[in-house]
C-alpha cells in the first residue's frame, strides 16, 4: 500500500514521468469538435462547490467504468488548467479535474470518445469512477492529448507483471500482491504519479495508481491508494502478502519509472 509518507504529501518529492513513448494526436480535437453536444454552463459558484477529482476524494455522482477489463487506444489527456467533469455529454457536472496530482501533472487515460467529448478514468474513489471532458470549441486549447504506446498488465493469481510497448514485450516479472484480507483490486487503472520519498525505507520510488483498496479506507495516514513499489526482501515475490499494493523487483521499478503518466494498467485476477 502506498500510504502515509508518500501519499499524504509529507515531504515526498514528486517527479513527473517523461512523455517518451507518447505522441501528439493531430486532428483528434478537430474530429471530436464536429457535431459536439454543448456542455452545461457552470457558474463560478457552482464550480467552487464541485469536488476535485484527486486520490483523496470520493466522487459520488461519477459514472462507473462499464468495461473495466477492456483495452484502450492509448490516448491520455492532460488538463492545462482545471477542467469540469460531466456525467455524460450535455449532462450535469460532477467534479473538477485539476491540472496537477500529487505535485506532478495530471494525466488520465481516455476510455471512450464521443464527438467533442472524451471520457476518462479518474483517480478518485469509488474505483472505476469516470468523467466526461468537453474537448470541443475553445476547450481544445486547455488540453494536451497524447498517445502512450505502453501497456502494463498485472495478473493477480499468477503474481506476474508485464510491460509492453506497442505490442513488443519489455519484460515480465514475478511480483507480490495483496494478502487475502487486503487484496489488490482488479480492473483497469493508470499510472497516477511518480514519487521519490526523501528518506526511502522500503522503496526508492513509488508509483501510485488511480485505484484504492476496497478493504482499507485509509493506510498510514493516506487515502488507501494502491501503488507499485519496490521491496528490499526478494522472498516476497510470488506471494500474496501486501496491504494491496504490488511489490515489484528493482528492474521492473526502473523500467516503470520512465513510462508516461496516464498509461493504462490492466489488473486481472
Amino acid at each position: 500500500m502506498a500510504g502515509g509518507v508518500a501519499l499524504a504529501g509529507a515531504g515526498a518529492a514528486v517527479l513527473a514521468a517523461g512523455l517518451s513513448g507518447c505522441s501528439h494526436q493531430p486532428g483528434h480535437e478537430t474530429a471530436q469538435a464536429q457535431s459536439a453536444v454543448a456542455p452545461v454552463r457552470v457558474s463560478a459558484a457552482e464550480l467552487a462547490r464541485l469536488p476535485r477529482a484527486t486520490t483523496f476524494t470520493r466522487i459520488r455522482s461519477a459514472p462507473l467504468d462499464q468495461a473495466p477489463f477492456a483495452l484502450t487506444g492509448g490516448l491520455v489527456v492532460h488538463p492545462l488548467q482545471p477542467q469540469v467533469l460531466y456525467a455524460a455529454p450535455g449532462k450535469q457536472p460532477v467534479a473538477v479535474l485539476p491540472a496537477t496530482e500529487l505535485g506532478g501533472p495530471t494525466w488520465v487515460p481516455v476510455v471512450q470518445a464521443s464527438p467533442g467529448w472524451d471520457r476518462v478514468l479518474l483517480p478518485s474513489r469509488p474505483n472505476r469512477a469516470t468523467g466526461w471532458i468537453f474537448t470541443g470549441g475553445t476547450e481544445r486549447s486547455r488540453l494536451e492529448i497524447r498517445r502512450s504506446s505502453y501497456l502494463i498488465r498485472i495478473q493477480i493469481g499468477a503474481r506476474r507483471l508485464s510491460v509492453d510497448d506497442g505490442g513488443r514485450s519489455l519484460g515480465t516479472w514475478t511480483v507480490a500482491v495483496g494478502a487475502p484480507g487486503t487484496p489488490t483490486p482488479a480492473g483497469r487503472t493508470f499510472l497516477l504519479a511518480l514519487l521519490a520519498p526523501p528518506r526511502p525505507t522500503y522503496s526508492p520510488l513509488i508509483l501510485p495508481l488511480g485505484l484504492h483498496s476496497n478493504a482499507l479506507s485509509t493506510f498510514g495516514g493516506g487515502p488507501g491508494t494502491v501503488g507499485l513499489h519496490g521491496w528490499p526482501d526478494r522472498s516476497v515475490f510470488g506471494h500474496a502478502v501486501s496491504n494491496g499494493c504490488v511489490r515489484i523487483p528493482a528492474a521492473a521499478l526502473h523500467l516503470l519509472s520512465g513510462i508516461p503518466l496516464g498509461t493504462l494498467v490492466l489488473i486481472t485476477r
